[in-house]
Formats: structure tokens, C-alpha cells, sequence
């Protein structure tokens, strides 16, 4: 525990305090309406603190334990990567999950806008952010997908981004895909605007 607390303080507070949240809030239901993204309130500049507090609670143990096993191998991994890179590793990572997490939320604020009946929760937006940036920097590591299928990251990061863009479009399964497509997109471009060099780096793993 200590050695994640100096090596990686900003993801050991966000991974316990998401978790303390989500778990309070399971028996506590109350806080949903206080913490849940209601974009149709948040359109009118009502409520904009639930574009971050969102992301600290969970529909359920399902739900929960998929984003924080997400976060867990590579919120850890980025967060102590950056620290190596730069003196501001630990602030940029904070900057990439804070960022990714409200950022990722804007596009479903605009789409669902006059929806009075859409609700939205979770820290997707913000764990997508963070394994793509991950993935920027090492593309050709290999993912289980779903804990099983192998699969390297680059040609996961296409999939997922496809599929995103297609269940926006037609899935019905009450799933935020808007949040994963834009928080991935937002880890991406804020990894390049911290480290430009990361492109050559991510082309140069195919040369």
C-alpha cells in the first residue's frame, strides 16, 4: 500500500475514493439524484458539479468492478510511466483522468439536451482517457479482452472506437458510448499536447 501511495498517489486517492463512493452510494440512493449527470439540467448551467461527480459512483457491483479493474492495470501503470517522463507526471495524469472524465461527458450533454429522462453515471469517460493515452505509448502490448480473447492494443483501440460510434447509433442498452468515444479521443489528445513525440513514438512501434 505505501509503495502505491508514493509511486502513484493521484490514481491510489482516485481508485479508493471512487470505489468508497460508489459502494456508499449503493445503500445510500439519495445521492444518485445529487451526483448523477443530468445533461437536459446541466444544458441550462444547472448542476454543472455532477459533470465530475458522475464519474465517482456505479450502477452497480458489475459496473464498478469493470471500471476499477480497468483503472487498476492501467491507471497505476500510466500515472508511474508519466512520473517517469516528466517532473509533471503526477499533475498531467491527474489532468488527463479529471479532463478525460468531464470532457467526455459534453458531447452527451448536447446530445440528449431536451431529454428530461436521461441520466448518466460511471468513470468510463475518464478510464478511457487513460488507456488510450497507455495505449499511445505502447500500442503492441496484448489485451485479454474481456479477460480472455488476446488482442494488441492499436487494433482493440480501432474496434472499440468503431463499435462506440456504431452503439451510439443503434445499441439500446443503456450504456453512455458517447463517454467512451470522446473520453478515448480526449486521452489521446491530451497525451500528444503533453508529449508531441508521442506520435513518432506510436508509428515508430510498426517501423
Amino acid at each position: 500500500m505505501e509503495q502505491y501511495l508514493i509511486g502513484t498517489p493521484v490514481a491510489s486517492i482516485i481508485f479508493a475514493f471512487t470505489i468508497a463512493t460508489s459502494i456508499y452510494t449503493f445503500s445510500n440512493h439519495q445521492f444518485y439524484e445529487r451526483f448523477m449527470l443530468h445533461p437536459y439540467t446541466v444544458s441550462k448551467g444547472k448542476q454543472l458539479h455532477t459533470l465530475l461527480t458522475s464519474g465517482l459512483i456505479h450502477r452497480d457491483w458489475g459496473h464498478l468492478l469493470f471500471n476499477m479493474l480497468t483503472f487498476y492495470f492501467f491507471g497505476f501503470s500510466l500515472e508511474a510511466l508519466l512520473a517517469n517522463l516528466s517532473s509533471w507526471g503526477h499533475l498531467q495524469f491527474a489532468i488527463i483522468y479529471v479532463l478525460g472524465l468531464v470532457l467526455s461527458d459534453v458531447g452527451t450533454v448536447y446530445k440528449e439536451r431536451n431529454n428530461p429522462s436521461y441520466y448518466s453515471l460511471g468513470a468510463s469517460g475518464a478510464i478511457c482517457a487513460v488507456l488510450f493515452s497507455f495505449i499511445l505509448f505502447d500500442p503492441k502490448m496484448m489485451l485479454g479482452v474481456f479477460l480472455i480473447i488476446p488482442m494488441p492494443a492499436w487494433l482493440f483501440g480501432i474496434l472499440f472506437l468503431g463499435y462506440c460510434v456504431w452503439a451510439s447509433k443503434n445499441a439500446r442498452d443503456g450504456i453512455n458510448h458517447d463517454a467512451h468515444f470522446y473520453g478515448a479521443v480526449f486521452g489521446i489528445v491530451l497525451t500528444i499536447l503533453f508529449y508531441p513525440w508521442v506520435i513518432q513514438h506510436f508509428i515508430e512501434q510498426f517501423a
